[in-house]
């Protein structure tokens, strides 16, 4: 399989995960990101392509294309600016699965991408005319939730096959629990009772001391997931701020005094800002600054009135491990360059769904 927009590897470890996958090259333009890839699928860095996919042009020939291209231009938290450059990189995407001569492709997107003109583009290129004109697809709205990840998370997946449909992915969770299917996991439970625990009275700021050279240029890491258990130092007043706030609430529930002057001026709009998170809930969807509590619904769970609070956003491990990230994943780059392949990285769990029907259409074939 070939992995286009490849990121930090999320994509990749679902299918990879499943067994009968290997990865015969990446794509991505973020340096870090590449280079965090290659540390986990690459070790020689030989098949990671570090750059611009319009430059791409060794397509080498695959079974399986993989990839989500950039959501920034289609996410509802951004502009949704119709000519945002980034809106056209599904066509990349497009050249790439037609040079590669692959049997089948999946392609991730944001949830809003189904609304999109786009989306409409793109399917009608796997139509009569189009430069995939041999491909039928199916589109899937999944919720990573449903499929094992401690995180809500809806997204897209249009899968493209010339050999015949697939399946749907089969849920492995429910919010509620039936005779078939468990709760969906808790932030209780993969922070306190998975692969990896994680302390919530960590206080380290900074990643460790470390490098490696990807491509003749030297990158901070590779680091291992609990390296990422970092958090960084609030002043008093915004601990005070944090420690108003319990499980489910937001910036809504503090006092005056308390507001920063924007939010006076709006007392009800932006209500996840400033929000913690609950215990025995799956996390909210990760963003890439999940680790400014300003940005969303990111303070750790763990708080009690008059008793052990923890106040601070979630660490960098935290975030990753709410994504369905385990402890075989290494990273590579800066703090924020981290957090940024964490947020826009597609959940491994829901990726092995994914892999487990598009790997029974190809071994039928």
């Amino acid at each position: 399989m070939l992995d286009l927009f490849a990121g930090c590897g999320g994509l990749t470890r679902g299918f990879v995960d499943e067994g009968d996958f290997r990865s015969s090259g990446a794509v991505e333009f973020d340096r870090s990101a590449a280079a965090t890839y290659a540390a986990n699928f690459d070790p020689t860095g030989t098949h990671t392509f570090a750059g611009d996919i319009a430059d791409f042009r060794d397509v080498p020939p695959v079974d399986l294309v993989i990839g989500g291209p950039p959501c920034q231009g289609f996410s509802a938290l951004g502009r949704r600016d119709p000519a945002d450059v980034r809106n056209q990189l599904w066509r990349e995407f497009v050249r790439v699965v037609r040079d590669s001569d692959a049997r089948m492709f999946v392609f991730e997107n944001v949830d809003r991408f189904a609304k999109t003109p786009e989306f409409d583009l793109l399917r009608a290129a796997a139509g009569e005319g189009g430069q995939l004109a041999d491909f039928r697809t199916q589109v899937f709205r999944l919720n990573a939730a449903d499929f094992g990840t401690p995180q809500k998370r809806i997204r897209t997946i249009i899968v493209g096959s010339r050999i015949g449909p697939v399946s749907a992915p089969v849920a492995s969770h429910a919010r509620r629990p039936t005779a078939n299917l468990p709760r969906w996991v808790t932030l209780r439970e993969a922070f306190l009772s998975g692969p990896v625990v994680l302390d919530p009275g960590v206080r380290d700021e900074w990643l460790p001391e470390s490098f490696l050279d990807f491509q003749g240029r030297s990158v901070p890491g590779a680091f291992k997931l609990r390296d990422l258990h970092v958090t960084k130092r609030y002043d008093l007043t915004s601990e005070i701020r944090y420690a108003h706030i319990a499980p489910g609430q937001s910036r809504l529930q503090l006092p005056e005094d308390l507001q920063y002057p924007c939010w006076r001026r709006d007392p009800v709009g932006r209500s996840d800002v400033l929000g913690r998170l609950r215990w025995d809930e799956p996390g909210v969807t990760i963003r890439t600054e999940f680790f400014k509590p300003e940005k969303g619904r990111f303070l750790h769970p763990q708080w009690e009135n008059g008793g052990d609070q923890v106040n601070r956003a979630l660490t960098h491990a935290e975030a990753a491990v709410v994504q369905g990230f385990d402890d075989r994943h290494v990273w590579c780059g800066s703090k924020a360059e981290i957090a940024r392949q964490i947020g826009n990285a597609v959940p491994p769990p829901l990726a092995r769904a994914i892999a487990r029907v598009v790997g029974d259409r190809l071994t039928a074939a």
